[in-house]
């Protein structure tokens, strides 16, 4: 029985474009990634090529400037491509949203000088990005990050410790967050590093419970030297372009715990049509057959959810409490769905023989990554309510 079974979602796309680029990814979801991903996230193996091969076909810039080598497609479009890579496996579907994160700051508040020279080999040159905000020792207080850069001269010279990076170790850019200033947010400042930059290496990748294939590791910057040209927007400007682009980036986390929980329900639905008790398909069952109307009842509204705020941002309205309730809704869905279909699957799905399991430990990083959902629910209180007295 294979990952992907089912007929293909049923999706709106405003233009042919878009639907042929889906139709596209589709083919290479099912064909280069999908027979693949099982075998290759249990032995904890990284597919570049596969990034290679998306660079090539040009989606490693979907949102951005087709001057620079971008797409220039709606995020309503470039979040439905999310989904379809992550239902074929999360590895790559969560590493494009990351490149896509790592390329915001450059793509968004760089100079015309620093995207003709950068964005062509990041959005379509075979580059693979990471984004470095979170320290060991600043998570979701990222504004108390250590990490400091001093000016010399014409360079500027990075120290300390970033953790949690996705990508850490392969990537070939990473973007950085770094205190030029003093304590506090107002005091932070975004640098386009070079992966090969002396001084520069990462610890050993995490041991994960899931997503064994992309690699997360701490990454140490010792005494790295990057030139002035490489800051990133003015000086004290690098925490509110951190969070501009968390808020992007959250819809494409969102997306890619949909597209996790697609990929369960397809295979909850697949096993329940064909496993017999009784002398009947299990899916007759009416606790069962309720069972997959709400998995799919709920993967519905979080497609909507993360769509409405993708349209919000593509016409250029603010976004930010819905790209929080997305990602609030989209991957708390994704636990919920995986642990049902490893439940429809019984004690098949509790085995490797089938990816209910993978699924279901997938979906607990998705809460957890780019703000917890702690952190999302605080993000829209205070939209709800004002900031909180103190």
């Amino acid at each position: 029985m294979s990952d992907r079974e089912t007929q293909p979602v049923e999706r709106q796309l405003p233009t042919d474009e878009a639907r042929d680029l889906l139709a596209l990814v589709r083919d290479i979801a099912q064909r280069e990634i999908a027979p693949k991903a099982a075998e290759e996230e249990d032995a904890g193996r990284f597919p570049r090529e596969v990034f290679t091969l998306l660079s090539e076909a040009g989606l490693l810039g979907l949102p951005y400037d087709p001057e620079h080598g971008g797409g220039e497609q709606p995020y309503e479009v470039y979040l439905q491509v999310l989904e379809e890579l992550a239902a074929a496996r999360l590895t790559v579907g969560l590493g494009v949203s990351v490149h896509t994160l790592a390329s915001y700051a450059l793509a968004t508040h760089g100079t015309k000088q620093q995207q003709v020279e950068h964005l062509p080999a990041m959005l379509g040159g075979g580059l693979l990005g990471a984004y470095c905000l979170s320290e060991p020792s600043s998570g979701s207080d990222a504004a108390s990050l250590r990490t400091r850069a001093v000016r010399d001269g014409d360079d500027w010279v990075l120290s300390g410790t970033k953790a949690w990076i996705t990508h850490g170790g392969i990537a070939d850019f990473y973007t950085v967050m770094a205190r030029t200033g003093a304590d506090g947010p107002r005091g932070i400042t975004a640098f386009l590093v070079p992966g090969d930059a002396e001084g520069l290496s990462a610890a050993p990748p995490e041991k994960k419970m899931g997503l064994k294939g992309s690699p997360t590791a701490q990454v140490h910057l010792d005494g790295v030297r990057v030139r002035d040209e490489r800051r990133i927007g003015e000086e004290g400007q690098g925490f509110g372009i951190a969070l501009s682009a968390l808020d992007s980036g959250r819809l494409g986390i969102a997306a890619c715990a949909i597209g996790v929980a697609q990929a369960a329900l397809d295979q909850a639905v697949t096993y329940a049509t064909e496993r017999r008790q009784f002398g009947h398909p299990i899916a007759d069952f009416q606790g069962l057959r309720f069972l997959l109307a709400d998995m799919a009842t709920q993967i519905e509204a979080g497609r909507a959810l993360y769509l409405a705020a993708a349209r919000l941002k593509d016409a250029g309205r603010p976004f930010a409490k819905q790209a929080a309730m997305a990602k609030l809704h989209c991957t708390d869905t994704a636990m919920r769905v995986t642990v049902d279909a490893v439940q429809v699957l019984g004690g098949y799905g509790y085995t490797a023989d089938f990816p209910a399991e993978r699924y279901m430990r997938e979906a607990k990083v998705l809460q957890i990554v780019e703000g917890t959902n702690q952190i999302q629910r605080m993000v829209i209180a205070r939209h709800l309510a004002g900031p909180e007295s103190r």
